[in-house]
């Protein structure tokens, strides 16, 4: 097929058509409001998305600080679950107002009390993940407008693909109804 042949089969529900329906055209508005809504607001949403989660990373990088802390007992291998390298043990640190405090993080496992380690401390001064990286935030920024996108794009066709069942629906009823009409009309059988 040449180029304007094919645009013009993808153009169809478009052109002037004796046997074109209401629904017809309504499905081709349909199927032009979805490609918008996938296109434009699947990028929309995939950029707000990772700009937010790139902006609590930042948050979290600029809020949490680490400590020095010693950790209160033997960690032994076997402390830990399905062969992991980290397990949870009894930590104690200083404060910046110099309170000593104690908690429970994860730490390597075969660590020895006295050990030190690195724990990091949210705003209020407990206990938090170590925030990602810029490396890591932006992929993981990334992954989430990505999921974002994605999550609009199928809730959008999944839309869609409804409204198109519900038309198609209904022009099966209206093919059923013009036959009921019609068909009793060629009362001659052949055969």
């Amino acid at each position: 097929m040449s180029d304007g042949t094919c645009a013009k089969k993808r153009l169809w529900r478009w052109r002037s058509n004796p046997l074109r329906r209401r629904d017809d055209i309504m499905e081709a508005w349909i199927v032009l409001a979805l490609w918008a809504v996938v296109l434009v607001g699947g990028t929309l949403v995939g950029l707000v998305t990772a700009h937010a989660a790139d902006e609590v990373f930042a948050r979290q990088r600029a809020e949490r600080t680490s400590v020095r802390a010693v950790v209160l007992a033997d960690v032994p291998a076997s402390a830990t679950k399905a062969g992991g390298t980290r397990a949870l043990a009894r930590i104690s640190w200083t404060t910046p107002d110099g309170t000593t405090r104690t908690d429970r993080t994860l730490v390597d496992t075969r660590q020895k009390a006295g050990a030190e380690v690195v724990a990091w401390l949210d705003g209020q001064g407990d206990l938090a993940a170590e925030p990602p990286s810029s490396a890591e935030a932006a992929v993981e920024a990334g992954v989430l407008g990505t999921a974002a996108a994605l999550g609009l794009a199928g809730a959008a066709v999944g839309a869609g693909a409804l409204v198109r069942w519900r038309l198609d629906r209904r022009r099966i009823d209206q093919w059923r109804r013009e036959w009921d009409l019609v068909g009793p009309q060629w009362g001659h059988k052949t055969g």
